[in-house]
């Protein structure tokens, strides 16, 4: 699995990142996190919100900072 953080590096990406983090820990689930902070990458997922968050090239979340419990919520349905 591969997750993406999408986003200019700015605080509310960090915090996604970190987020991100804690709930791969916290489920045991295997991925890599890839940041993309080249404004052209990101405007490729037809994103005009960051953070924005893509698992498998798949866009799952735009403008917010996901709580580890959303995002877990979000791992078990795919």
């Amino acid at each position: 699995m591969i997750i993406k953080i999408l986003g200019s590096g700015c605080k509310n990406c960090e915090t996604l990142k970190e987020n991100t983090e804690k709930t791969l820990k916290e489920t045991g689930i295997e991925a890599e996190i890839i940041k993309v902070n080249d404004l052209k990458d990101v405007m490729a997922y037809g994103v005009m919100s960051t953070p924005a968050l893509v698992i498998d090239e798949k866009v799952v979340s735009v403008g917010k900072v996901l709580k580890p419990k959303e995002i877990a919520k979000i791992l078990e349905t795919l």
